[in-house]
């Protein structure tokens, strides 16, 4: 297993880890087992790669975990994530307040179903996590309350913690963060 940084030619791998993982293709027995809520065209997978913001996990030459990461600027073409930008001038992270120059967005990240438990997801992170330190010192993301597996993974595993709860088109969601330091 090869915990790297993304390059181009990961895109095609990283899409079909997505389509076989999104919300709306899944049933719900498989959504109990965590999903990624929010689709990425390769465009914009090709923009965070570009950004230095694409990680995957690779085994004998398949794509078998990825995590996308980026600033607000990037973030800001949804409007979930506009909503979240909204509500940050409130939330503080280990009495630090939050803010779109010093944090930046973590996500979707995503594992083999077949995998998940492996410790593919904190390689991962702590990837990440060293990639954005030097100009983000906090990180936040995003997870929906359905999605328990998520929450338990980034909570007990990662140490996220959770700073805010809100509404988005009629689901619950968690704004959770953490420090690259």
């Amino acid at each position: 297993m090869v915990i790297r940084i993304a390059t181009e030619s990961d895109i095609e791998g990283i899409l079909q880890l997505q389509a076989q993982n999104l919300y709306f293709n899944l049933s719900a027995e498989e959504l109990a087992d965590g999903f990624v809520m929010t689709p990425f065209a390769a465009n914009l997978v090709r923009v965070l790669i570009s950004q230095a913001g694409g990680f995957v996990a690779e085994s004998e030459g398949e794509i078998v975990g990825y995590l996308l990461a980026g600033t607000w600027d990037f973030y800001a073409q949804w409007e979930i994530f506009r909503l979240m930008i909204s509500r940050l001038p409130e939330l503080e992270f280990q009495g630090t307040k939050i803010d779109v120059d010093h944090s930046f967005q973590y996500g979707p990240i995503c594992i083999d179903r077949a995998l998940r438990g492996s410790g593919i997801l904190p390689q991962l992170f702590a990837k990440m996590k060293v990639s954005f330190a030097p100009d983000f010192p906090i990180g936040v993301t995003f997870i929906n309350q359905l999605n328990q597996r998520s929450l338990i993974a980034h909570t007990r595993k990662l140490d996220l913690e959770i700073v805010d709860k809100f509404k988005f088109n009629e689901h619950a969601f968690y704004t959770l963060a953490f420090s690259t330091t």
